[in-house]
C-alpha cells in the first residue's frame, strides 16, 4: 500500500531529531503504521486496548505526582515516583498537543523491575497506538508495560 504525503512527512518527522533526541523511530526500519499494527495485536493478545494501557499508565502517574519525587505506593508490588524536569515535548502528529517533561519510574518491590514512561508516551498511546519504534530512548514493549501495570 502506497504512504499518504502525509503519512511520509510524518515517517520523516519521527525519524528525525528534531523533537527528541535520537528520534521517535530509533533503528525500527518499520514503518509507523506497521509498528502500531504490530503493538495494537500485541495488546489484543492481552485482551487491551492502547486506551486501556494509557489510562492505567496516567493513574499511576496521577499518584506518583501526588509523592513530589518520592517513591509512592500504587499496590502491594508496585511503587511509582515522578521526575520533572521545565519545559514541554510537543506531539509530533500534526495537532496541538504539548506535554509537560516529566518521567514516571515505576519499580516492582518484589524484584526491583522498572518501566519507565513520560506524559508524551501515555498521549502518543492513548491517541496514536505508537509506543515508538525498537531503539527509540523512549520505547515501551507492550508485553512488558502490560505485565508491569497490571
Amino acid at each position: 500500500m502506497k504512504e499518504s504525503p502525509q503519512n511520509k512527512k510524518l515517517e520523516t518527522m519521527l525519524r528525525s531529531s528534531k523533537l527528541v533526541a535520537g528520534g521517535f523511530m530509533g533503528y525500527d526500519t518499520r514503518s509507523v503504521s506497521e509498528i502500531i499494527d504490530s503493538d495494537t495485536n500485541e495488546l489484543s493478545r492481552f485482551g487491551l486496548t492502547s486506551e486501556q494501557v494509557a489510562g492505567r499508565m496516567q493513574q499511576i502517574t496521577d499518584t506518583a505526582k501526588s509523592g513530589l519525587g518520592t517513591w509512592m505506593r500504587i499496590d502491594d508490588n508496585l511503587q511509582a515516583k515522578i521526575d520533572e524536569a521545565r519545559g514541554f515535548l510537543p506531539c509530533p502528529w500534526p495537532h496541538s498537543g504539548r506535554f509537560v517533561k516529566r518521567i514516571t519510574i515505576l519499580r516492582r518491590v518484589n524484584t526491583s523491575d522498572t518501566i519507565r514512561w513520560s506524559d508524551l508516551n501515555i498521549h502518543l498511546i492513548d491517541e496514536h497506538g505508537f509506543f515508538q519504534g525498537k531503539g527509540s530512548s523512549f520505547r515501551i514493549e507492550p508485553k512488558k508495560l502490560i505485565e508491569m501495570i497490571f
